[in-house]
């Protein structure tokens, strides 16, 4: 298997970006993709090539193997009677936890419960805290082990019900040994929407890191009782397009919030799996994500 790029200044063009952010988020398919990245192919580096290059490489980016000795991981299921009626997610907790252990709920992206974010719910564990990812797809079937069957089938989903089991999983999450019940959360794409929704409907949540996620309707946020720690990318029109009126309500009802922004980023910096992935800046917010966990939930 080759090597995964790691170089944040890969060379595409920004309309290969812009092709591949709809293509991830259900605006074209995958023929769409090829045939809109055609125009920007040039010897060997084909529409199909672009699409290798850009899509996920979950193994060679793992950074926590799921037997690592230093965790305990598992799949659970919990009530959701106003969702779905059964929710499931991946729990992960310290091997050797000696006090009772802050708690974070993880949201995914608009694919599930893919590897990557099981990977991201076993650094949580190694960094001291309980994390439960749920998975959106499960009522179904689960994600599918491909990412265009479970972009298709998140499609399907009911919006409502889904929130709803997430609402019930930090309930679940809550309630759990071992836990100090203190919840915090963080979710990406989606799952920063997620987590900015989240944020409104919670009020015992104390804080959230939502990544270049969607903003939650103006008229909620005077809801927000966590410390926020909102994080956006430099290229990302969809999403930066709805900063400025969120942040005048997060000033306008006083929560407490910090913005990052890191320069020369894209949608998507933080997953390692793809050349989007931008190290430094993944590295920067990664720990100022910690940091805010660890002086809220502790």
């Amino acid at each position: 298997m080759s090597e995964l790029p790691r170089d944040p200044t890969i060379d595409f063009d920004p309309g290969v970006w812009k092709l591949f952010d709809d293509y991830v988020h259900g605006v074209i398919d995958r023929r769409g993709f090829l045939r809109g990245a055609g125009k920007f192919a040039a010897g060997a580096m084909t529409a199909g090539a672009m699409l290798a290059l850009l899509s996920p490489r979950f193994a060679q980016a793992q950074k926590v193997a799921p037997d690592d000795a230093r965790i305990q991981a598992e799949f659970v299921e919990f009530d959701s009677p106003a969702g779905y009626g059964r929710g499931r997610g991946y729990l992960v907790r310290p091997a050797k936890a000696t006090e009772p252990a802050p708690l974070v709920l993880v949201a995914h992206e608009n694919r599930g419960l893919n590897p990557h974010i099981e990977d991201i719910a076993r650094r949580l564990a190694l960094a001291g805290f309980i994390a439960l990812a749920p998975d959106a797809l499960f009522p179904l079937g689960g994600y599918p082990g491909d990412e265009d069957a479970a972009r298709a089938k998140f499609a399907q989903l009911d919006q409502v019900k889904t929130r709803a089991d997430f609402l019930a999983a930090a309930g679940w999450l809550l309630k759990q040994e071992g836990g100090n019940g203190k919840l915090g959360a963080i979710g990406f794409c989606w799952g920063g929407g997620m987590v900015n929704w989240l944020a409104t409907q919670l009020p015992n949540l104390a804080a959230a890191a939502p990544y270049y996620g969607s903003a939650p309707p103006p008229d909620t946020v005077a809801a927000i009782k966590a410390e926020m720690l909102i994080v956006l990318a430099e290229n990302d029109e969809r999403i930066n397009a709805g900063w400025p009126a969120y942040e005048q309500a997060l000033k306008d009802a006083g929560v407490s919030y910090r913005m990052l922004q890191p320069k020369g980023t894209q949608h998507g910096f933080n997953n390692d799996t793809t050349p989007r992935f931008n190290a430094g800046a993944a590295a920067e917010v990664w720990k100022e994500t910690l940091a805010l966990f660890e002086r809220r939930l502790h």
